[in-house]
Parts: structure tokens; C-alpha cells; sequence
């Protein structure tokens, strides 16, 4: 233990803690719950934290904030990753450009707004102009925009907002020209973008019914219901309630409908899904001339089940282009015609290969591929005749961060990013095939410094995973260097490299960072993203905690000096790798984390995650998850690694409860003296649009908690 932990054990002391243990932590009390599953009965001391609005949680999160706020800010390291991280974000940032009807729109941050305003450039030679700033829609910055969509005709942006980190949007229509709103404003958004039929006279999206509230309150006006969502039609300058509907599934409730209209006007796409998966249904409707569209005639059938992934990437007249997992794990782009979709009649325009398809892009008349070989981003092409055509060159080891371009445009613009690299974008004339940076984006550090170098190692049943190593150039292992392990490991997500001001910062400190491929992930297609859900979820922690293992074996580091991290499902899995492997860490910190395995289809959208993994209501999904679920398995009397754990009040992706539950029950079962803590940040959600000054205090108060346990 360094003098510097022994300092802050003692500060532990003086805020409280007796003499039995070192830290006094706010009363947790325990509940009669217990519920029954399958003949199982299971406690649940701490249910009442699930109600949000409820004067004991509120007096509960307020004492343990009154707790761990002035802990962490008492660290330190903090002051000094704050001013660092104030730094390395007080720099200039621009979107990928989508440029539509000779007019450039991005989002650009000059480095000193809480949000990054929405740009548009009326031609090459005009200075470029705010269409949209986001920070004078509220005081604190916690209004964000969320989307934006262009009108074919560059007229009309329809925008989403979002108050204080929720997943619910609010849509209003700007005039681009005149930067005045239409009166219409669209509600009960979620999970839906905005697609403009060919004449810009309206758009298709998605919302759940239009109801009055029901109450006062964060389970009333954020944690409400999420049941069948419908796909509208919405004209320019009429109130939501005449909007068009276009489909629906009364008898599937959960489902999600989405739509979209090809760029040349010509489809409308249906598509349903189960869950947050990729597979998905898909229906068409001819539109007929896209100046006039017929939007209710008859519906045309391509795929009527729900077990691959097909997404239009575009049409050519009669035919679409689409992405399947159909006989292709790794995807593939097929023809087919909608009216005759038989699979022997469908066309290879890019056939599976060796590395996973992310994404396809109809660009210039050509195929714009976005592929990845060993979690790293290449740029493919293919000619609509199938014939490759020559690779564009990226800037090194990183990944394609936003791609926009148009069918007919030979125009292409991308953004590329990697462990070093801010996300900039760059132009390409695909005639000539070269990329070229667009200025706009500069660095308070020189890349070069850095070095990522990519690693493989063994899991515990034998499977080969890839990690990367990031790091200053000339740092040799040397068994205590600090290191920060980061993993997600679910839901079809690749860990790409990206630019993380928080790892560049503990990277310049001389630390080790490290990003585990995990199964689960998206690296590889189908099969090792099902290689890491239900029955085979364990595969994901048994890959992270051997990451941690070859980190060690090969002399970089040692247990003490390893300080881990996740979000969301990455929460999750390192609130399983502290309670399966209390000893491995030096430190944890979990985001955000899906805690209670048993319940977590019972909140807001969880119920979309059964497809990775499994629920409860069956004896199956039972008996996986009461395995690992990090509520279910922490064990009274274990000494823990020091962890903490971040939520925010309004995330109604991951509901807060799941954190407040595994705080106290690891607060109840520490028997080490290191600190279990909770940070719950206020007006804040699952991480979307979060003002940069709360991103700052944020992250500043991780890694400085991170540093003080696993730095001598």
C-alpha cells in the first residue's frame, strides 16, 4: 500500500468510519422481498431503491453522494486529471460533413461549449454558419441535440433534442435558411430517426402513443412504459396528431417498428425487431414517383421472420441493396428485387470475406465498404457489378468514426480516429481515390509520442482474442506499470480503437491501456458475437479476467496495478469480474452497469435485451443468470478491490436501481478496508450528450480513483 492510499484510508477515517471497518457507509436497510422463480425463492432486500421518486431513495443517494463526492475530490490525482482533461477537450472538433443539395451541414465544438452546434455551409467559398446551437436551450447544458436529419432539397433539418441524458427526443423542423423553427413540435420519441421522402414536403419516424402525463416525477415523466411504438408520416406544418400512420403491430407491443425512404424515393423500408439485436423483418412499399409518393399502398413482403439481419443500404430503380447475415456470419451485400425476393434469385455484390462488414454505403455509383480486420477499420470498394475496386488508404490502426456521402456523388467524407487521434474528418474523390484531411481539428499533444500495437492471447477454453496496447513510446514492462483494462463484450458491439481524452491522460502519466476484443463483441460476425450470450455469457468474463492474466504473465504489470473499466454491458462485466475475481484488481470502476440479472427485462427497454441475455422468466435463463448477475452474486465477508460505481439519476437505457442495489449489497459484504463507492450524477442519463464540463468532473473523478489504488 503506498503512502498515498494510506492517506486516503485515514481520510476514510475522519469522514466517519469505526473502528471495525474503515469506512461508515450511509444506511442501506433491508427489505422483507423475496420472490419466487421456478420454485427458487430469491431475497431482494433493497427493491424499495427501485422507486426513483420515493423521500428514502432520494435521502439514500443524496448520503452516499454527501459521501463519495468529497472522497474523490479529495484525491490527488483529481485536480490534476481534471486540468489535463479540461485541456485535452478544450480543443476544436468537427463532425463528418453530409453534404445535400450543394450545402455542407456538421456539427462543430470550438473546443469551449458544453455542446457542439450544428454548422451549415451554403457554398465552398461562404464562411459556414450556426443553423443550430444547442447551448441556449438550457442553462446547464444538459439540452442536447441528438440527430439531425436534411431535406433532398437542403431546405428543411429536422432535429432531435434530449433533456438531461434521456433517450427521449423531441423533433422540430428548422428552415435553413431563415434558422426559424416550423410551430410543430413532435413528442414520445425513442430509439427513431427521421427519413425524408423524395419531394421534402414530410417524414417518416417512429413514437409511442401520444399520452397525457401521468404525474409528477422521474417514473412518470422519464422511466414510462415503453409499448407500441408505430411508424408515422409527418407532413411540414401539421400538428403531430394528423400525422399519417403507416404501420404498426398491435398484437406485438414490444416490438420495434422503424422505416426509411431509399435516397432515391423510391422504397419506403419497414423493418420490425424483437429486441436491441440485429435481426429483423423487412417490408417495402413502392412509392411510385417519388415527386408524388403513394405513401398507404399495398405492402410487399421480402423477409416475414425475425432471425438475420437485413438492412437497405440503398435501391437502383427495381432492385435493393441490402446487408445480410443470411449464410454470411461476417455479412455480405446482396441484389434482390422485392416483388420476386427469392433467394435464388438474389445477386452477391459483395460476398462474405475474412473480414466483418460493419457497414455499406451507395456512394458515387459504387459500393463504399466499411469492414473490419481484427476489430480495425478498412475502407473496401465494389463496383455494382461486384467488381472490386481499389482500397482506401487509412491514416494507421484505427477506426471510421461517421461515413456520408451520395449515390450519385463521387464526393465522400468520412471521420477516422484511433487511440491517439481526436476524431477528424476527411474528404475523398472517389474518381481518384485519395483521402484528404479537412482542417478543423488539432491536438495540445503530438500523436507520435504514442504507440498501439495489437497483442492475442489465449482465453481459458482455448480461443484467441485480440487486445490493444496503447501507450508513450519507449515504455517497457516492468511488472508495476499502471494499467488501465477496459472490455464491453455484448450485443454485436465491436472496441474499436477511438480517441478516450481519459485513457491519452493516464497514457501521458506513464500508465498502460489496455481494449480487450471480448466474444460477445461485434469483431467478428454472428458466431463470436453469439459466443458471448446466454448459456456462453461466462466466455466474456473468462476472456477479460485472462486479458488481465496475459497482461500479467508477460511482465507488464501485476494484479495491484491493474485498475478496470466498463459501461453499460461493460458495467456488467466488471461488475462480474470483481465479484468472481476480487483479487485480480487493484481497482474497478463500473458505469452505468446492468447489475440485477433477474430484473433487468422489467425496466424501460431492457425487455429488447433477452436476445444476448436470456431473462429469467424461464428456468434456463434462470439458472445462467443467478450465476453471475453481480447483485445476486456478491459474497458477504469477501474483501473487495476498491470500486466505484457511476450512474446517473435520469438513465432510462440502464435504470439507476441497478446500481443503487449493487452498492449496497457491496457495501454490506466488504470485509477489506477498501472503499465501495457511489457517484449519482443529477440531471444526467446514460451518457448521450452529456454536457462536456459533467463529462470532465466525470472522468476526472474515475481515473483519479483508478490512479490512487493501482499507481506506486
Amino acid at each position: 500500500m503506498t503512502l498515498r492510499t494510506v492517506s486516503f484510508l485515514l481520510l476514510l477515517l475522519t469522514l466517519g468510519a469505526a473502528s471495525a471497518a474503515p469506512l461508515l457507509y450511509p444506511p442501506s436497510p433491508r427489505g422483507p422481498v423475496v420472490d419466487d422463480y421456478h420454485g427458487t425463492p430469491v431475497a431482494d432486500p433493497w427493491r424499495w431503491l427501485e422507486d426513483l421518486d420515493a423521500p428514502d431513495t432520494r435521502r439514500w443517494i443524496d448520503a452516499q453522494n454527501g459521501l463519495s463526492l468529497p472522497l474523490l475530490a479529495s484525491l490527488p490525482a483529481r485536480a490534476e486529471f481534471a486540468e489535463r482533461l479540461t485541456a485535452l477537450w478544450n480543443t476544436p472538433r468537427m463532425g463528418t460533413p453530409e453534404k445535400v443539395a450543394g450545402r455542407l451541414f456538421f456539427t462543430y465544438n470550438d473546443g469551449s461549449r458544453n455542446q457542439a452546434p450544428l454548422y451549415v455551409q451554403d457554398h465552398p467559398e461562404r464562411a459556414a454558419r450556426i443553423l443550430i446551437d444547442p447551448n441556449g436551450l438550457s442553462a446547464d447544458g444538459t439540452v442536447a441535440l441528438t440527430q439531425f436529419s436534411v431535406s433532398p432539397d437542403g431546405r428543411w433539418v429536422v432535429y432531435g433534442t434530449a433533456k438531461a441524458g434521456s433517450d427521449w427526443n423531441q423533433f422540430r423542423i428548422r428552415n435553413v435558411e431563415t434558422g426559424e423553427d416550423l410551430p410543430e413540435t413532435l413528442e414520445r420519441i425513442k430509439f427513431s430517426g427521421a427519413s425524408w421522402t423524395r419531394d421534402s414536403a414530410g417524414f417518416v419516424y417512429s413514437r409511442y402513443p401520444l399520452v397525457p402525463p401521468r404525474g409528477e416525477g422521474l417514473n412518470q415523466t422519464v422511466f414510462d412504459e415503453l409499448a407500441h411504438q408505430k411508424l408515422y408520416y409527418h407532413r411540414l406544418r401539421s400538428p403531430q396528431s394528423e400525422d399519417l400512420l403507416l404501420y404498426e403491430r398491435p398484437d406485438q407491443p414490444r416490438w420495434f417498428v422503424n422505416g426509411q425512404v431509399t435516397e432515391d424515393g423510391r422504397w419506403l423500408v419497414i423493418s420490425e425487431r424483437i429486441g436491441s439485436g440485429n435481426q429483423n423483418s423487412l417490408r417495402v412499399r413502392d412509392l411510385g414517383n417519388p415527386v408524388q409518393p403513394v405513401l398507404q399502398g399495398p405492402l410487399l413482403s421480402v423477409i416475414d421472420t425475425i432471425e438475420g439481419q437485413y438492412e437497405v443500404v440503398g435501391s437502383t430503380g427495381e432492385r435493393l441493396l441490402v446487408i445480410t447475415d443470411e449464410r454470411a456470419p461476417r455479412r455480405q451485400v446482396v441484389s434482390l428485387d422485392p416483388r420476386r425476393p427469392e433467394r435464388a434469385r438474389w445477386r452477391t455484390l459483395a460476398a462474405q470475406s475474412e473480414d466483418t462488414l460493419e457497414s455499406a454505403h451507395l456512394c458515387g455509383g459504387q459500393l463504399v465498404l466499411r469492414t473490419m480486420h481484427h476489430a480495425a477499420s478498412r475502407l473496401e470498394r465494389v463496383g455494382l457489378d461486384g467488381r472490386r475496386l481499389p482500397r482506401l488508404t487509412l491514416p494507421g490502426l484505427g477506426s471510421i468514426a461517421g461515413l456520408s456521402c451520395g449515390a450519385s456523388d463521387p464526393e465522400l467524407f468520412f471521420s477516422y480516429t484511433d487511440y491517439a487521434r481526436p476524431v477528424a474528418p476527411y474528404r475523398v474523390d472517389l474518381r481518384r481515390g485519395e483521402a484528404e484531411a479537412l482542417p478543423g481539428t488539432r491536438t495540445v499533444f503530438d500523436p507520435a509520442d504514442f504507440v498501439t500495437e495489437q497483442v492475442f492471447y489465449t482465453s481459458k477454453d482455448g480461443t484467441r482474442i485480440p487486445m490493444f496496447l496503447s501507450h508513450r513510446k519507449g515504455l517497457k514492462p516492468n511488472g508495476r506499470i499502471p494499467t488501465y483494462l477496459h472490455g464491453y463484450g455484448g450485443f454485436d458491439i465491436a472496441k474499436v480503437p477511438v480517441y478516450d481524452p481519459s485513457a491519452l491522460a493516464w497514457m501521458e502519466r506513464g500508465g498502460l491501456y489496455a481494449v480487450a476484443n471480448l466474444r460477445g463483441g461485434g469483431e467478428y460476425g454472428r458466431e463470436w458475437h453469439e459466443a458471448g450470450t446466454r448459456a456462453r455469457k461466462q466466455n466474456v468474463f473468462d476472456d477479460f479476467a485472462a486479458a488481465a492474466g496475459w497482461l500479467i504473465d508477460r511482465g507488464w504489470t501485476s494484479s495491484k496495478h491493474i485498475g478496470i473499466w466498463g459501461r453499460s454491458n461493460g458495467g456488467l462485466l466488471v461488475g462480474a469480474a470483481v465479484n468472481q475475481h476480487p483479487g485480480l484488481w487493484g481497482a474497478a470502476v463500473a458505469t452505468v452497469g446492468v447489475m440485477d440479472m433477474l430484473r433487468f427485462h422489467t425496466f424501460t427497454v431492457g425487455y429488447a435485451w433477452k436476445g444476448d441475455y436470456g431473462s429469467s422468466e424461464t428456468r434456463e435463463g434462470f439458472d445462467t443468470l443467478i450465476r453471475y448477475s453481480p447483485l445476486h452474486t456478491v459474497k458477504p465477508g469477501t474483501a473487495y478491490p476498491p470500486t466505484l460505481i457511476m450512474t446517473g439519476d435520469h438513465d432510462d437505457r440502464v435504470h439507476p436501481a441497478h446500481s443503487y442495489k449493487y452498492t449496497a449489497a457491496l457495501q454490506a459484504a466488504q470485509a477489506g478496508p477498501a472503499p465501495i463507492l457511489i457517484r449519482v450524477d443529477r440531471d444526467a442519463g446514460h451518457g448521450a450528450g452529456k454536457p462536456v464540463s459533467k463529462v470532465i468532473e466525470e472522468e476526472a473523478d474515475k481515473m483519479a480513483f483508478l490512479w490512487e489504488f493501482v499507481a506506486d
